[in-house]
């Protein structure tokens, strides 16, 4: 979740409000220095007698890639073309192929396919590995250098081999790259029942979702009986749209709290008067997918009690970075602060734990596909100050509700399972089809 843009002037600042060195800290000063000497005498050396002639950005761009990469999965640093791809990843317009990656153990591997996208209907899914681009090998490359490879002019062909747990071999798939105009709100109307999809949290979310409400409202001819808000395979986005967004469905209270090193560097996000959906029933969809502003909204109306959070337990990215600008060719994303929901929880590497854990059954892989989570990724930061640690229905019992096959649903024309589940569950609780909502 990206926090804010700084300006070099504001490293300056901070410089100024450093206090008196003490005895202690020079000491630790002392060392740093000892070890920057040694640092510099690596470099000279390599400079000097490494068999091949070395380009000193590249060998200075590595040691700080190193050393951010030593911190967690999330801090880095961007030069140009890295930071003008952030900024269209934000504002939500840029040529590929929609795809939220990661790496593990040096291959490229899938977090989740951006909806509507040509990774989505092609059928690429959460776990996958993706080895190969156009036959190249990608082990050894840094995700940078493979998104930027995945990355290009719409209309241009590209082979991914994807090696997927449970398949004997790997496979090809070919695309085509597409301009990646996200439209990260989508709504729709089932049953009386309205559907709000965001599929991510780029710049004015929060105002697209609030013209979706009232767009609902207005095809409802009045309220629809409930609100299902689906956030499955979001990865995140912006923090003011997360909190924008939670407003729209609370009437007051914290939305969400960031906490950073120091014990009182801590700022609280509070929502202003006025539900959007006059207290009409909710239920939020989440899964293995669903990251870190995702998450905001979830934690914040489950703390509430506003809404029933369904779908699986969710990604678990419960840090905040602040992009500091060091120059007009570089920047710095840097992990500055946890984010925790309005009960204190903080969902870093746990995630956030469905009330009702509903399977997605309508998918064929869904018992043998793979997920990955915060968790997983090396040297993730520790959660702080949670409150639970524990997951729901951790027995093993076969639940009666979920049995049907991806088969059996499909005959019934259920093509997603959590969906359906979740629109019925209103449904019920709204007082049933033409039936009004239930006085709460």
């Amino acid at each position: 979740m990206i926090r804010k843009l700084l300006p070099p002037l504001a490293l300056v600042g901070a410089l100024a409000l450093v206090p008196a060195v003490t005895a202690t800290q020079a000491a630790s000063d002392a060392q740093t220095y000892k070890e920057l000497e040694t640092f510099m005498g690596v470099f000279e050396r390599v400079r000097a007698n490494y068999v091949d002639q070395t380009d000193d950005h590249k060998l200075i761009k590595g040691a700080i890639d190193g050393m951010l990469a030593s911190l967690d999965p999330h801090s880095s640093y961007l030069e140009a073309s890295d930071f003008r791809q952030l900024r269209t990843t934000t504002d939500g317009n840029y040529g590929g192929l929609g795809l939220s990656v990661t790496q593990e153990d040096g291959t490229v591997k899938v977090i989740s396919p951006t909806e509507d996208t040509p990774a989505d209907r092609a059928g690429i899914k959460a776990g996958d590995y993706i080895t190969h681009l156009d036959g190249e090998l990608l082990y050894g490359l840094d995700l940078d250098e493979a998104v930027e490879k995945m990355r290009g002019p719409p209309g241009s062909p590209i082979k991914i081999t994807i090696v997927r747990p449970g398949r004997d071999k790997p496979f090809d798939v070919t695309l085509r790259r597409e301009r990646i105009e996200l439209k990260p709100v989508k709504w729709e109307l089932k049953d009386g029942i309205g559907v709000l999809n965001i599929n991510s949290f780029s710049a004015n979310v929060g105002e697209q979702v609030a013209s979706a409400l009232t767009a609902m409202d207005k095809a409802a001819g009045g309220k629809p009986l409930g609100y299902v808000i689906d956030l499955r395979s979001n990865p995140g986005g912006l923090l003011d749209q997360a909190v924008s967004v939670s407003d729209a469905f609370l009437e007051r209270g914290e939305i969400v709290s960031e906490r950073g090193r120091a014990k009182d560097d801590i700022e609280r996000f509070y929502a202003r008067p006025g539900d959007l959906t006059g207290g009409r029933p909710i239920v939020v969809l989440v899964d293995a997918g669903s990251a870190s502003a995702a998450e905001i909204v979830a934690g914040a109306l489950q703390d509430h009690r506003r809404a029933v959070v369904m779908g699986e337990r969710s990604f678990g990215k419960g840090s905040v970075q602040t992009v500091i600008q060091l120059d007009q060719e570089s920047a710095l994303r840097l992990t500055t602060a946890r984010y925790f929901t309005p009960s204190g929880r903080s969902v870093q590497a746990g995630g956030i734990d469905p009330d009702i854990i509903v399977p997605q059954l309508s998918d064929p892989d869904y018992k043998d596909r793979p997920t990955i989570r915060e968790a997983d990724l090396r040297r993730h930061l520790v959660a702080q100050n949670k409150i639970d640690d524990k997951l729901l229905e951790k027995d093993d019992a076969v639940d009666p509700r979920f049995t049907a096959t991806a088969a059996e649903l499909e005959k019934k024309g259920v093509k997603d399972f959590q969906l359906d589940y979740a629109v019925k569950s209103l449904k019920r609780l709204a007082g049933g089809p033409g039936g009004a909502p239930k006085a709460r």
